[in-house]
């Protein structure tokens, strides 16, 4: 019996294989559109992209163009190759602005570089483009049901950027007065972040990171320029515990404020 199963399996997927090497070689793009679709729904994502792959192109003009352009991205889409969905996404709204597909065609681009968005160390292209699409998308389709999905996607890659932006200027921080003025460098990288993401859940941060490299560049100024600076120290601090009155960072900012005013004179 357990040979008898073996054998009809081996079988199985000889024949599987055979039908998939005989599409290959088939001409007839409809042919290779049917298997495409029936790839796709046994899930073999794979065999999907290819034989799509092979006619996308020979169906311009036609009405099975938007059929076939739009299973190939999501044939990549559902193989986890989001690089390769997002330029056929992108390739099919273009071609289809209003294709049947248009709305999940521009949502799954955007959400594919979601998902394909690396860690904040690494280089954020994908973090970016997916903001650009899903942000378009929501342009274009204020009204859909993924409209959440697609908001949400967006504020957790901004905040990705944000931490990346908050690592910079710690970097800066911490090299300090190294060949140069680093903490002024961690001042300016800190605030252009919250410029340019205002309600990143990393703000706090980024505010704290400002008032202690003012507090750095006081502390280790020429004595000519303390009392200033340290009054800017001050300044930087009220603004600080007027957003986050109750945050973590209050205790290490009122020890800066004491140490401030002694040398502001106040």
């Amino acid at each position: 019996m357990k040979k008898y199963i073996i054998f009809a399996l081996t079988a199985l997927i000889l024949s599987a294989c055979g039908e998939y090497n005989k599409v290959l070689k088939s001409t007839d793009p409809l042919v290779k559109l049917n298997y495409g679709k029936k790839a796709f729904e046994e899930k073999k994502y794979a065999q999907a992209t290819t034989v799509l792959g092979d006619i996308v192109d020979l169906f311009r003009g036609k009405e099975e163009a938007e059929d076939a352009l739009y299973l190939l991205a999501l044939s990549h889409y559902e193989n986890k190759d989001y690089a390769s969905s997002g330029v056929y996404f992108k390739n099919y709204y273009t071609r289809f602005p209003r294709g049947k597909y248009t709305e999940l065609a521009r949502f799954y681009c955007g959400y594919g570089y979601y998902l394909d968005s690396p860690d904040p160390q690494l280089d954020q292209s994908d973090t970016m483009r997916g903001i650009e699409e899903l942000q378009s998308f929501l342009d274009y389709f204020p009204k859909s049901d993924k409209v959440n999905i697609a908001q949400n996607a967006i504020f957790e890659l901004q905040d990705k950027l944000t931490l990346k932006e908050l690592q910079n200027a710690q970097l800066y921080y911490n090299l300090g007065n190294y060949m140069g003025n680093n903490y002024e460098s961690a001042i300016i990288v800190a605030r252009n972040a919250i410029k340019a993401y205002p309600y990143s859940r990393y703000k706090e941060d980024l505010e704290m990171l400002v008032l202690k490299a003012k507090y750095q560049e006081a502390d280790q100024s020429i004595d000519e320029k303390k009392a200033d600076r340290f009054r800017e120290v001050i300044d930087e601090y009220y603004s600080f515990i007027n957003n986050y009155p109750d945050g973590p960072n209050r205790k290490e900012a009122d020890n800066i404020l004491k140490i401030a005013n002694r040398y502001a004179g106040e």
